[in-house]
């Protein structure tokens, strides 16, 4: 069974949907949640699930302690779901082509540094775009630029809000993110 990593900063959605799939094929189970935030909805799904969590800072997300914590689950992927910090490159050095992300728009276009969630929802439908949806990639030392691995796409209504947007852009996030991540465990 392969051990997944989950990286988050918020309610988690994107975790639970991971952890629930992978409970119902047994092909991979999620072995630690890490967060920047100790308030961060994703710890009460760690809790209740009973999966080991570490909260850490701007200092202790790039120590050793952390690698080696990492390393000692030998993950096959680490994944970030909703995880809002740039990943240092000693968790990248660590473990070269296993950090995944899912972003909430079609890269290249509304990526890089401070677009993430709503921010970028609000800017695909300013621009009146006619579709959005999410980019599953690896991740490297730059914002939102590493390897595209899948990408699932969503039309725009003219009636489209930030917010309705949103709930579409989970909803195939939802749905796609596991099952990328099972495509990659092979």
């Amino acid at each position: 069974m392969h051990s997944l990593i989950i990286f988050a900063s918020g309610r988690g959605s994107n975790a639970q949907a991971i952890i629930d799939y992978f409970r119902g094929n047994g092909k991979a189970h999620v072995v630690l949640i890490v967060s920047n935030k100790a308030d961060a909805g994703v710890l009460d799904i760690a809790r209740k699930e009973n999966i080991p969590y570490a909260v850490v800072d701007k200092q202790t997300v790039k120590e050793v302690a952390l690698v080696e914590q990492m390393q000692s689950y030998n993950p096959s992927l680490i994944i970030l779901a909703g995880y809002l910090w740039k990943v240092p490159d000693t968790i990248l050095q660590a473990f070269p082509d296993k950090v995944i992300n899912v972003h909430p728009a079609l890269l290249p276009k509304y990526g890089g540094k401070g677009m993430y969630g709503q921010h970028v929802h609000e800017a695909v439908v300013a621009n009146q775009e006619k579709e959005s949806g999410i980019t599953i990639h690896y991740v490297n030392e730059h914002y939102d630029e590493g390897n595209i691995i899948v990408q699932a796409r969503c039309a725009i209504s003219s009636g489209d809000t930030p917010d309705s947007l949103a709930q579409k852009i989970h909803k195939l996030e939802h749905f796609f993110f596991p099952r990328a991540i099972e495509f990659l465990l092979g």
